[in-house]
């Protein structure tokens, strides 16, 4: 069925070519003529062909509109070329026409078109035989609801350290991509793995990570380190067979030597960064459940606080809720509310994810930066994550109270400071911060990963 597809298609496009050529010479050499002739005056042979081989341009651009197979752009040209035909049987004055290219441009779509009938009646045929196995992207309207809880939101068996330090799971990356500006302070990578659906995780969790080689102090393999999942379980592809990872590349300036100092950079982190396709990880877990959703209510609210790349499982959670078509996201009504600190916008992560959703979806998703050599907070001095959270205390408060979840992730530096804040907040308000805070954990709304 391939192979007899692409032969029509091949024999349109080549009709295409033969019958209105587009080179622009061919066009001005016979203006006068073509032109001159009307729709009273009889066509020659190769003229009947051509509006003959319209039709049926235009006949099959029908069937791929018709065909609900057929992929979105094929139909779109598929419709351009059924509006082309119709000019050319309604026009009385169809050779005027051939000057344009309009009957190329028909006879091309169709072939396209028709193409993607054949392909999108075989991707049918697949589905109901293979239980949609292949590989979607990210604008598909794939429903992504193969790998979820009855009900979605049930939490009982959540996968944790399915794969142990001794025996752990053996992943191959996919590809490795740096994702901040020459600016930025250090090089953080978005690197997927691909797992053949072996090893299975729920957003918010950690993949454990053994860098390869043994440590010079003692001849031992290197300990496991942890790593937020920065994906949904359905992975970046949505096949359920990839995860993802955001890593900071870990390096150390000597101030003696005014350089990096390679002997004492990050074992696990430099090995990640450098990774390339096929390239194999060893890796442990899933591990964690403090930093999962809780979906059983849809309008909770989410207030997730990160700094660098704590943003890894904000993004499994932004791509659940609002990317992908998966029954949290078809039930969600809450709010989602990022708040991202970094130094500057070169070493913002995935911002462009963020401000698609943000014009999707403006009423559920709020997104709020600290730029912390960019901005001021109002006393004057550095923006830090703190300082911007401050800015919403009021309003943030409220929404904890109404059941709200807060997440904080990233470096464990960063809690002090926004500890403090709140304390400062509570305080304001005639609040014992300390029985404010025991009541969020006790009604778990409080979820801290730190490293």
């Amino acid at each position: 069925m391939v192979k007899f597809t692409a032969t029509v298609a091949a024999m349109l496009v080549a009709s295409a070519s033969a019958f209105a050529p587009s080179t622009t010479s061919h066009y001005a050499a016979r203006d006068r003529t073509v032109l001159s002739m009307t729709a009273e005056e009889p066509m020659s042979k190769r003229q009947r062909t051509l509006k003959h081989l319209t039709k049926v341009a235009g006949a099959l651009a029908s069937v791929a509109l018709a065909t609900g197979g057929a992929p979105p752009a094929a139909l779109a040209a598929a419709k351009k070329g059924k509006q082309a035909v119709e000019v050319v049987e309604s026009s009385n004055t169809f050779l005027t026409l051939l000057k344009s290219g309009t009957t190329k441009k028909v006879i091309a779509g169709a072939a396209a078109a028709y193409a993607a009938v054949a392909i999108g009646s075989k991707k049918s045929d697949d589905d109901q035989s293979t239980n949609s196995s292949e590989k979607t992207d990210a604008n598909s309207s794939t429903k992504q609801d193969f790998l979820e809880a009855e009900p979605y939101w049930d939490q009982s068996n959540v996968p944790v350290n399915v794969h142990s330090n001794k025996a752990p799971f053996t992943g191959k990356v996919v590809s490795t991509k740096r994702i901040v500006g020459p600016k930025a302070t250090g090089e953080t990578c978005h690197i997927v793995i691909d797992h053949n659906g072996d090893f299975p995780y729920w957003e918010g969790q950690s993949w454990g990570v053994i860098p390869p080689g043994v440590r010079e102090k003692d001849g031992k393999p290197h300990s496991v380190r942890l790593y937020s999942i920065a994906s949904s379980r359905y992975g970046d592809d949505m096949t359920g067979k990839t995860g993802s990872l955001c890593v900071r590349r870990a390096t150390y300036w000597c101030p003696e030597l005014q350089a990096e100092d390679p002997a004492k950079k990050g074992v696990c982190s430099n090995f990640l960064c450098d990774t390339q396709p096929g390239d194999e990880v060893k890796m442990t877990g899933p591990a964690g459940k403090v930093m999962l959703l809780p979906e059983e209510d849809p309008s909770t609210d989410y207030i997730m606080v990160a700094t660098g790349t704590g943003i890894a499982p904000y993004r499994g959670f932004i791509r659940r809720l609002f990317v992908e078509n998966t029954p949290a996201a078809n039930a969600y009504k809450g709010q989602a509310w990022l708040f991202l600190g970094v130094a500057n916008s070169d070493a913002l992560l995935y911002d462009d994810e963020w401000q698609e959703v943000k014009k999707k979806y403006p009423d559920n998703f709020r997104l709020d930066y600290a730029l912390s050599r960019e901005q001021e907070n109002k006393k004057g001095g550095k923006m830090y994550i703190q300082d911007k959270v401050e800015e919403y205390a009021d309003e943030i408060f409220e929404k904890l109270s109404n059941g709200a979840h807060i997440y904080f992730c990233g470096l464990k530096g960063m809690m002090p400071g926004i500890q403090d804040m709140l304390k400062g907040v509570a305080e304001s308000k005639g609040l014992d911060y300390d029985e404010w805070l025991k009541g969020l954990k006790k009604s778990k709304q409080w979820h801290v990963e730190v490293y």
